[in-house]
């Protein structure tokens, strides 16, 4: 078998579980769309199709090279993680950056994606360790912007506007401008 070891299977075996149950499910909403010929299952098909692929390409590799350190890349080395988990800050960062996506989805509801997806970038790379402001600013911008242009433009998928007056103002005024915008095309 290669360098496979017993996890590398097992590991495979839980993504490929994951991918199988979601493709059981995208049967639940298999309906056409009128304004995507592929319909609504297209998307997360094409997702659990790529988890598939991914996990069939770990495999692989698992089994030519193992899982052992190789020179050249980039974040894996043989020495052990040398973070220390009795301090009471490393154990807050930890759970900061494991519970803001979790306060992310709660909040898309009352505020929007549209208005909370910066501040939703911003956190994450503040929590990751940036500190340059300026660099956080900027990279937000940039962030936001492809995640417009992807899901508005190129998807023209519906993304959660809001409930809250000043948030839900400002998804509207989001989607009146990708309306006037894609009128121009």
């Amino acid at each position: 078998m290669g360098r496979l070891k017993r996890a590398h299977i097992i590991e495979a075996a839980i993504w490929l579980t994951i991918a199988a149950v979601f493709f059981g499910y995208s049967f639940e909403f298999n309906q056409p769309i009128e304004i995507y010929k592929f319909g609504a299952t297209a998307w997360p098909r094409v997702v659990v199709a790529v988890l598939v692929i991914a996990t069939l390409g770990n495999l692989y590799y698992s089994y030519r090279y193992g899982s052992s350190a190789q020179q050249g890349r980039i974040g894996v080395t043989n020495q052990e993680d040398e973070t220390d988990f009795s301090d009471p800050s490393t154990l807050i960062k930890m759970i900061a950056v494991l519970f803001t996506p979790f306060i992310f989805a709660w909040l898309l509801k009352p505020v929007g994606i549209y208005f909370s997806a910066p501040f939703f970038i911003a956190a994450i790379m503040w929590l990751f360790g940036e500190r340059r402001i300026k660099a956080i600013l900027i990279m937000t911008a940039v962030i936001y912007v492809i995640f417009l242009g992807l899901f508005l433009v190129v998807l023209n998928a519906p993304l959660p506007q809001g409930n809250t007056s000043p948030f839900y103002d400002y998804s509207a005024w989001i989607l009146k401008m990708n309306t006037q915008l894609q009128n121009l095309w």
